[in-house]
């Protein structure tokens, strides 16, 4: 998923519209944009609308989910969690964003709450994916390796800066330019070497600007080459500049294709000459990534060396 788009989940009036925005999925949220006392009304909401979408046994029925909808519960610490659950299972939502993981032991802990939900309402078990948000607590940061061992449904793995500024007392996250100053890119990498030991993909946190494409183009590109498979918007204004960072272009896709071409041609071979220029193991490894991505976002069909 190139971007995820969040939707307050007691602003049901924006749930159609969010689907409708060219968001690669829908976040239907029941923590920070939802007040505490607005939240059995947004998990109503929310679940009414997982309904009238039906998954997997719907596809092809009418209005059938065409868009992956996920929701955001509350941390697992609160007493707002096992509520949001039980509310929203029924509704089978395709994934759950938690957020303020703490440690790897979180991801169990509501690995089994899922487990239980999804037997208790004939769903199978592990098909309600998870996505936690593993860098908004400075003890989440300080406990990192505790994350590469996670349930299988754990699909992916995201941050956010936010959360973290307020616990540091900070009075900002971004330098004067708008980057993110040195105690938030710390946070991003590490959720990239997390992700990448426990052989997950990681999805990069929002951006605030929602009146400035280039900006939030710019910083998808940066997220791109630095890794990230996607990344999280709070306003369908970001989206084409979103989707457009994480689609592979023409001319990668081209170079990609080569790339798997001679190899193909020479499965033998560790490492050949192209276009003048000596390419190895893990450069057919990134070129695969590059068509799967390319394949995945409609911007190529099936591909005869497409992994």
């Amino acid at each position: 998923m190139r971007s995820m788009l969040f939707v307050p989940g007691d602003r049901p009036d924006r749930f159609v519209k969010a689907e409708a925005s060219g968001a690669d999925a829908v976040i239907l949220d029941l923590e920070d944009a939802v007040m505490p006392e607005r939240r059995p009304a947004a998990r109503a909401a929310i679940v009414a609308h997982l309904a009238a979408r039906p998954r997997a046994t719907g596809v092809g029925a009418e209005g059938a989910r065409r868009v992956p909808l996920w929701v955001r519960i509350n941390p697992v610490q609160s007493a707002d969690a096992m509520m949001d659950l039980v509310a929203v299972l029924p509704g089978r939502p395709d994934g759950v964003i938690l957020p303020k993981a703490r440690r790897g032991d979180d991801l169990h802990r509501l690995d089994h709450w899922l487990e239980a939900l999804e037997a208790q309402h004939g769903l199978a078990l592990g098909s309600t994916r998870v996505m936690p948000m593993v860098t908004e607590t400075a003890g989440a940061l300080l406990s990192m390796g505790s994350f590469v061992c996670v349930p299988a449904r754990v699909s992916a793995f995201t941050w956010g800066a936010e959360d973290l500024a307020t616990e540091l007392g900070a009075l900002g996250n971004r330098d004067a330019a708008g980057e993110y100053e040195a105690p938030y890119r710390l946070a991003s990498a590490l959720c990239q070497y997390a992700a990448s030991a426990a052989g997950l993909p990681a999805v990069d946190t929002v951006d605030t600007e929602i009146r400035d494409a280039e900006a939030v183009g710019h910083r998808a590109r940066a997220s791109r080459r630095a890794g990230f498979v996607g990344k999280l918007a709070i306003h369908p204004s970001q989206l084409p500049a979103i989707n457009a960072a994480f689609t592979p272009t023409a001319e990668e896709v081209a170079h990609a294709a080569q790339v798997c071409a001679a190899f193909a041609a020479a499965p033998a071979a560790g490492a050949l000459r192209l276009d003048g220029k000596l390419v190895d193991r893990p450069h057919l490894l990134q070129a695969e990534r590059v068509l799967a991505a390319a394949r995945a976002a409609g911007a190529i069909a099936d591909h005869p060396f497409h992994a």
